[in-house]
């Protein structure tokens, strides 16, 4: 497995998605990820998922999803014991994730500013919906609202379902991924200066930046992104089409593509249509030509034209549920989805995605499943000087 975080500690106190999501990613070069949980509840999305028996248990499918390889230490952050182990756990450390609102943490006692006190050069990564300042710091932030915010959901869908949510937490997940690259490089900086390092991550800023080509054409070309639903502004035809099994994407959007489709196609006429026949002509004739198109396309499945047309370098693809993507050859042979057999808590095997890159010194993946509640606790406690006595008291207390 990848090796590159290897020996370095992480300390996750993150909950839901953003944060778990980016210490996972870490998780998966190798770092030791030490996941601080509330005793007896713990993260919240070991409580979430589509199956109601693993919520029940604290191993709900959300939770499993971004926790593998990590270790999890149960902790009362708002008991002076707890704050003391705690503070004796950020001496070990390399990083801190947390992803709670702004303020939390330093009313807790354990803000960076102390911090860096027992450790000068640790990296604290703070995820937040819209970041450590601005009128909007301390409002909650949840993934559908922060993609109404950012500008997402005004240019998803088309002109008769726009304002449309995107279908998964994208949001979140820029914010973690953000959050992952922003810790990486803080930890490469240390490395060759020794100094430690607060990063704001806004989820807010973090999805605004991820739009790129929407947001450039209004800063710099003047015009708004408009909801095309599957068309693609910059060319045509690029977007989705109808098949006689189902829908193919096609993005002919250079001029020699379009001509060896229209030849693909037995369609040559279409080339030397003046509606047709040069870029900027094709983007205002769109819907006619989609309807030519189509003719020919409804004669075969997605899956002939998308062998076909890749096959003579027209890029193509086929519109896929995501059973289908996972299941899809291409996914299968690269190792994407990593397996493991009969999960402690879970009671059955437990399929997790790793990371989208692959290394030749190793893939990412994870070590280990996700943990049960807890299940580090004592490990980690002993190792960081405590007797068995004092660990009794701590349990006792409610401490951990």
């Amino acid at each position: 497995m990848a090796k590159q975080l290897e020996g370095l500690r992480i300390l996750d106190l993150t909950n839901v998605l953003a944060g778990p999501f980016c210490a996972y990613q870490l998780a998966l070069l190798g770092a030791e990820v030490i996941k601080v949980e509330m005793p007896t509840s713990g993260d919240l999305a070991r409580q979430l998922g589509a199956d109601p028996e693993l919520n029940r248990t604290y191993m709900g499918a959300s939770f499993l999803a971004q926790n593998a390889g990590k270790k999890s230490l149960t902790l009362n952050l708002k008991s002076a014991a707890g704050k003391e182990i705690f503070k004796r756990l950020v001496a070990t450390a390399d990083a801190l994730i947390e992803n709670f609102r702004p303020g939390v943490m330093d009313r807790l006692g354990l803000g960076y500013n102390s911090l860096k006190n027992i450790k000068p050069d640790l990296i604290y990564c703070a995820i937040s919906g819209f970041g450590c300042d601005g009128p909007l710091k301390n409002n909650p932030a949840y993934d559908q609202i922060v993609q109404g915010m950012a500008g997402v959901m005004s240019v998803t869908g088309d002109s008769n379902t726009a304002p449309l949510r995107v279908g998964y937490p994208v949001a979140d997940t820029m914010g973690g991924i953000t959050a992952a690259f922003a810790t990486t490089a803080a930890l490469l900086k240390r490395e060759r200066t020794g100094e430690g390092d607060f990063i704001d991550v806004s989820m807010l800023e973090s999805t605004v930046v991820a739009m790129g080509w929407a947001v450039s054409n209004w800063l710099i070309a003047g015009v708004p992104a408009q909801p095309m639903g599957n068309e693609n502004m910059t060319a045509a035809p690029s977007g989705t089409f109808k098949t006689a099994d189902g829908l193919l994407n096609i993005a002919a959007n250079k001029q020699t593509q379009f001509e060896q489709l229209c030849h693909l196609l037995s369609k040559p006429e279409l080339i030397t249509d003046k509606r047709f026949s040069e870029r900027e002509s094709r983007k205002k004739n769109r819907k006619a030509l989609r309807e030519e198109l189509e003719m020919a396309l409804q004669t075969q499945s997605a899956r002939h034209w998308a062998k076909l047309l890749n096959s003579h370098n027209v890029p193509a693809g086929e519109v896929l549920s995501l059973a289908a993507t996972l299941a899809h050859e291409q996914i299968q042979q690269r190792g994407l989805v990593h397996t493991f057999e009969q999960a402690p808590g879970v009671g059955k095997d437990v399929q997790v995605v790793r990371s989208g890159f692959k290394l030749a010194s190793g893939d990412p993946r994870p070590s280990s499943p996700p943990p049960i509640l807890g299940q580090d606790t004592l490990t980690l406690l002993d190792s960081l000087g405590y007797d068995s006595q004092t660990i009794d008291t701590f349990k006792k207390e409610a401490v951990i």
